[in-house]
């Protein structure tokens, strides 16, 4: 598809129930990678993005099955601990994996991101972390591979606020040795999502939802289910649409404390008085 053609004029009205957050579910995938065992994800969006992570997970011999909005995923059999290029290429999130599979396996070989250049890129972030953390890492032909016989606490404090290098380095520091600590952490509620899946796994995290967080490394996790949280990019997406066409919108599957950036420009334009959410 080339283009979209929008013939406006009219005003919406309606109600729109908001799906699961992809962001969250391409976190929450590679992160079964730190624990073998079956996992059950409901209220997660039928996207390509979600496929894509789902065929790089089952290249590693993990075996995923989708049904609707439930996901299941069994990490029994992994085999291969190895991103290649044909997925990764499709997926920047597909980097998410280098984490899991150092601190779980030892080992990973992660293609970078798009085919990009080793350079000043954020991908730097996530090497440079678990480099950090112990992992000796080479970038060898297009490839970013790590290894360590077991990663060791250290504190990381990021340039730049990064949601994927937040998630990556905290999933690898949830296996490390010691305390590990991660300033200028990204605060995004699927960092906090993700933060919070680890914990139920077992994991020992401090400062969930803050921009420094202190992860106590642990020998083992557990496999557990959960929910995805509302996507708020697609609510936001609806209330501005609805804002832009005027009319009166409700969503529902929605949470506002998700979207106050948003909704505190929308209050701005005088527009805050269209909506009914709930969440």
């Amino acid at each position: 598809m080339d283009k979209f053609v929008i013939s406006g004029g009219k005003r919406l009205k309606g109600t729109v129930t908001i799906g699961g957050s992809k962001n969250e579910a391409l976190a929450l995938m590679p992160a079964t990678l730190l624990a073998s065992g079956k996992y059950r994800f409901t209220n997660v969006p039928d996207l390509r993005d979600i496929t894509t992570m789902s065929k790089l997970l089952l290249s590693m011999g993990v075996d995923v099955a989708k049904d609707k909005n439930t996901l299941d995923v069994n990490t029994f059999r992994v085999n291969k601990f190895e991103a290649p290029y044909e997925h990764v290429k499709k997926m920047r999130a597909s980097i998410y994996v280098l984490g899991p599979l150092v601190a779980r396996y030892g080992h990973a070989r992660v293609s970078l991101p798009g085919g990009c250049a080793w350079g000043p890129r954020p991908v730097n972030l996530h090497v440079d972390g678990v480099k950090k953390l112990g992992a000796k890492v080479e970038i060898d032909r297009g490839y970013i591979i790590a290894k360590s016989k077991r990663l060791r606490a250290a504190k990381i404090s990021f340039d730049i606020s990064s949601v994927g290098a937040t998630g990556n380095i905290m999933m690898a520091a949830v296996l490390a040795r010691g305390t590990s600590l991660i300033d200028n952490a990204a605060v995004e509620p699927e960092i906090t999502a993700l933060a919070v899946f680890l914990t139920k796994m077992g994991a020992r995290i401090d400062g969930i939802g803050t921009s420094r967080i202190e992860i106590e490394g642990v020998d083992t996790l557990h496999p557990v289910d959960e929910r995805m949280i509302p996507d708020r990019i697609e609510a936001g997406t609806f209330l501005i649409a609805a804002a832009l066409a005027g009319g009166t919108l409700k969503l529902e599957n929605c949470k506002p404390d998700h979207l106050t950036a948003v909704l505190g420009k929308l209050e701005a334009t005088g527009a805050a008085s269209s909506w009914a959410i709930t969440g």
